[in-house]
Parts: structure tokens; C-alpha cells; sequence
């Protein structure tokens, strides 16, 4: 555990709230330009390119991360923290769905949802987009708020760096399709494996500020039958958290999916947007509170 960064994490998180995304360039989006390109030359249906894939473009930029923190100290790491935290953008994307829906179009909310989940938006019903944008919200919660943080207090901006990275390849080649079974098999089992701790400390915290005892019995009943082991309890808990009934079927390239319904009670409405979000920034006050508090304790009994 580095102390700095446990410090660091409400100005990592401020920093985030008030600056967003880079406005004209992320260094992310170069990295997944970079990503599609090896993929093109190394993707002939083996695990074994797949491992080296992932090597050739993680391993680098984690070990510069590493070099680059040593030379120029904490204000790199929280640099690199900051590129790596997605809690303004994942904000953002929301609320835009949720400024559609409230103006009641739909044609509209269909394309931004379309920007931020998988499955198909062109013929979702309010009550749809509605369910997918808060479904997004959860897991996205997961992944680009706490388990980026958590990472970097467990290792500093090297931590974040491999995660993100890691994070980000599951997101492209991790799909259970004939193009990425065995390429991307690695790169998901190393993102299941990222995010198992973070996703059940994510989903504790949804619970905490939600209905604890359904969010808990939700988890605990359902979050293991869902088809990914990390968004299943994520999921799950903050449904029953929210008093929502999430999950169940969904196109995806046109496909009908029978998913596991999660949670338990309403059917998602455009107002539960802003109920996931508030959710999402209460437990991300605690983890600064938390983080700082406790960064500072191991300060103090050091000197």
C-alpha cells in the first residue's frame, strides 16, 4: 500500500471533477489506436499472440510509468492518476442520456446510450435506455472510478497506469466472439483478476448508501450467477441498492441475450439516472475520506 497515493486520492478525484478529460486528447484514445494495429498483425486465434499482445503494449508503458515516478516524484503520479480516473466523463455521458429523456427524445437518448453500452439502442423504450444507462453507470462505476483507485493506492501511478491499460484491452478484445475467443482470452482473465477486489468494495459501497439489506441478498443470491464475475456483483448490489430491477434480456448485434434479472423492485426510470450517480458520488466521497484519513494515520505513526 503506498502511503503518498492514499493521501493523494482527494486531489486525484478533484482534480478529475473540475478538469474532466484531457478536452483535445487522451492519451487512452492513442493507446487504443495503437491496441486495434498489433491486434491486425498479431490476431490469428491464439492465446499465446493474445499474452504477447498485451505484453508489447502494457508492460512498456507500465515499466516508463515506473521510471518517470521515480524521476519526478508524487505530481507525476497524480498526473498519471488523473488520466486514469474516468469520474466526470462517466458523469457526463449519463447525464446526457438523462437531458434527452427528460425532453422526451428518444431518438436522441438511443444514440448517446449507443455510446456507452454494447447491445442494440435503436428501437430501446424509455424504460430501456433508462435501465441500460444505469446498468452502465454501476459497472462503469466499477471499473473507471474504484478500481482505478484502488489500484493506485495499492501501487501507486504504476498501479493505475497497469490497470487502466489492462482495463481498457478487456474492453476491446475481451468479448466472448469468434474474432476475440482466444486472443482475448488472456486479457479478460487479467482483468477478472484486476477487478476482483475493487468490484466487491464497490458493490459494499453501493450497498451502504443504498438498501443495504436487499443490495446485500441481491449480491449474494444473484451476483455469481451473472455471466462476469466482477460486474455480476457490482451490479446486483446496486440494483438492490436502488430498489430497481435490472439485467434481463437485451439485443446485441442483433442477437437476443437471455440475461439474469438483477436486483429487486421498479423498473428503471430517467430520475434513477441521478439516483445511480448520487449513489456512485457518496461512495466516492467515503473512499477519499477513508483513503486520506488513513494515508495520514500511517504518516503520523511513521514519524
Amino acid at each position: 500500500m503506498d502511503i503518498n497515493s492514499l493521501i493523494l486520492v482527494p486531489l486525484v478525484v478533484l482534480l478529475d471533477a473540475y478538469f474532466g478529460e484531457p478536452r483535445y486528447y487522451h492519451p487512452l484514445i492513442g493507446f487504443g489506436t495503437l491496441a486495434q494495429q498489433i491486434e491486425k498483425k498479431l490476431n490469428n486465434d491464439s492465446v499465446v499472440l493474445g499474452v504477447i499482445g498485451w505484453m508489447v503494449l502494457v508492460l512498456p508503458l507500465v515499466s516508463l510509468t515506473w521510471f518517470l515516478s521515480s524521476l519526478f516524484g508524487v505530481w507525476f503520479d497524480v498526473l498519471i492518476a488523473y488520466l486514469a480516473l474516468g469520474a466526470r466523463s462517466l458523469w457526463q455521458h449519463s447525464q446526457q442520456v438523462y437531458v434527452a429523456l427528460e425532453a422526451n427524445n428518444l431518438e436522441l437518448a438511443r444514440k448517446r446510450v449507443a455510446w456507452i453500452v454494447s447491445r442494440d439502442t435503436a428501437h430501446l423504450t424509455e424504460e430501456e435506455l433508462s435501465k441500460a444507462t444505469v446498468e452502465s453507470l454501476l459497472e462503469n462505476g466499477s471499473d473507471a472510478i474504484f478500481a482505478t483507485l484502488f489500484w493506485f493506492i495499492v501501487a501507486g501511478a504504476e498501479g493505475a497506469m497497469l490497470y487502466r491499460l489492462s482495463n481498457t484491452l478487456d474492453a476491446m478484445w475481451g468479448y466472448r466472439s469468434t474474432r476475440y475467443q482466444f486472443y482475448g482470452y488472456f486479457t479478460a482473465k487479467v482483468d477478472d483478476v484486476l477487478n476482483w477486489i475493487p468490484a466487491r468494495l464497490t458493490a459494499l459501497s453501493y450497498a451502504v448508501f443504498g438498501d443495504f439489506k436487499t443490495a446485500w441478498h441481491c449480491w449474494k443470491t444473484q451476483g455469481n450467477q451473472w455471466y462476469s464475475p466482477n460486474a455480476g456483483p457490482v451490479m446486483a448490489a446496486g440494483a438492490g441498492a436502488l430498489n430497481l430491477t435490472l439485467g434481463g434480456a437485451a439485443i446485441y448485434n442483433g442477437q437476443l441475450k437471455q440475461r439474469l434479472d438483477l436486483g429487486k423492485g421498479d423498473t428503471a426510470k430517467a430520475k434513477d439516472i441521478n439516483r445511480a450517480w448520487k449513489m456512485i458520488q457518496q461512495s466516492l466521497l467515503l473512499w477519499c475520506l477513508i483513503a486520506f484519513f488513513l494515508g495520514l494515520s500511517f504518516y503520523v505513526y511513521s514519524l
